[in-house]
């Protein structure tokens, strides 16, 4: 068995908690390959990076391991999505909803990982495209894509066209399409809904709407949505997990689900309703 480890190389606790997760594996047989973060800041000793061992080896990778906030687990999303790689999330942030292994379970889950003792659950991602020439630099999210503006730019105004069919000029500081995955994070926070991870939609929110008549809409998960932005300044934000860049306001974007999917490993027993309940309170 293989295991790649990831890790916030900023925050002492989870430099701490991966070179334990590491030490536990290594004991127990299980080959340990590294981020680059990881292998280039923290580690001095022999083991390689992700990259170096599947080019050296020419062999997979069975599981990824985030050590961190879901910030984290997004970003080995991104870099380990497109290896089909199934991801266990360890907590060392605040929430912890992708993250959802608490830093006290971690030698219990990792036996349970090394015994078979798991489900994998899929997840939907969207991708996002350009027109004219513009480039996303990452086009693949897990959570939400957000157009938002750009720097102390007033509002901006984005026109939605869903399957061909024209649907609503939103005048607002953005806007969110976001996944059932990402319906607990941004989403939340702008008000829209929540979604079990199993559903299969995706949801429009708007981010401080100048209209008292547009709420939240959710669509079917295999609409196309083309979106046309213009601001006072000419640019925009693009965001897409987190990961944003400025675009030109001539740069038309299309956003759909992708046919990527991101694998989360479950050992703990965590469901959807019990998460809604023990991290963000629900009905207390």
């Amino acid at each position: 068995m293989v295991i790649a480890v990831f890790g916030n190389t900023l925050r002492p606790d989870t430099i701490s908690e991966v070179k334990h997760i590491v030490e536990f594996l290594q004991l127990r047989g299980i080959t340990v390959v590294l981020s680059p973060e990881l292998r280039h800041d923290v580690f001095s000793r022999d083991i390689p990076s992700v990259e170096d061992y599947v080019a050296t080896t020419g062999e997979t990778i069975d599981f990824a391991i985030s050590v961190g906030g879901d910030g984290t687990f997004l970003t080995t999303a991104s870099m380990v999505g497109h290896l089909n790689i199934p991801i266990l999330g360890i907590n060392c942030g605040h929430l912890g909803y992708l993250a959802e292994v608490q830093t006290g379970d971690v030698d219990y889950v990792l036996d349970q990982l090394i015994n078979n003792q798991y489900t994998i659950e899929k997840r939907c991602m969207l991708e996002v495209s350009s027109s004219k020439g513009g480039k996303i630099v990452s086009p693949f999210a897990l959570n939400e894509v957000a157009i938002l503006k750009s720097g102390l730019s007033s509002m901006i105004t984005v026109e939605v066209t869903l399957n061909g069919e024209f649907l609503h000029s939103y005048k607002a500081d953005g806007l969110l399409v976001a996944t059932p995955t990402g319906s607990t994070a941004y989403n939340l926070s702008v008000g829209g809904p929540l979604l079990d991870p199993h559903v299969n939609a995706i949801i429009l929110s708007p981010v401080a709407t100048h209209s008292l008549n547009i709420r939240p809409l959710v669509v079917q998960d295999d609409s196309k949505i083309d979106l046309k932005i213009s601001s006072r300044n000419g640019n925009y934000m693009v965001s897409v997990d987190g990961r944003s860049q400025v675009v030109n306001q001539d740069i038309q974007l299309h956003i759909e689900r992708s046919s990527r999917t991101i694998k989360l490993v479950r050992v703990s027993g965590q469901t959807f309703m019990r998460s809604l309940k023990d991290k963000l309170n629900w009905g207390r």
